[in-house]
């Protein structure tokens, strides 16, 4: 795996690491991004702790993320 994900780096000329992992935490990011859950996306990962999965809450672009304060309401 590690292999196939360095060729298609290189093919897209990617210069930035990337490695399997990579792939996952971006996957966990657009989803949260996309309105999913952090408990949905907490069980699609298979996270014991939901802790892990708000990882990905800080890495989604805050205009992305459908949550409203409730100061939006005042």
């Amino acid at each position: 795996m590690q292999n196939i994900v360095k060729k298609a780096r290189e093919k897209a000329g990617i210069q930035k690491k990337v490695h399997p992992h990579t792939l996952r935490h971006s996957f966990a990011t657009h989803l949260i991004e996309q309105g999913n859950s952090v408990s949905e996306v907490q069980a699609l990962l298979g996270h014991k702790s939901p802790e892990t999965t708000f990882i990905y809450l800080h890495t989604a672009a805050p205009n992305m993320i459908k949550i409203k304060s409730p100061f939006d309401n005042i």
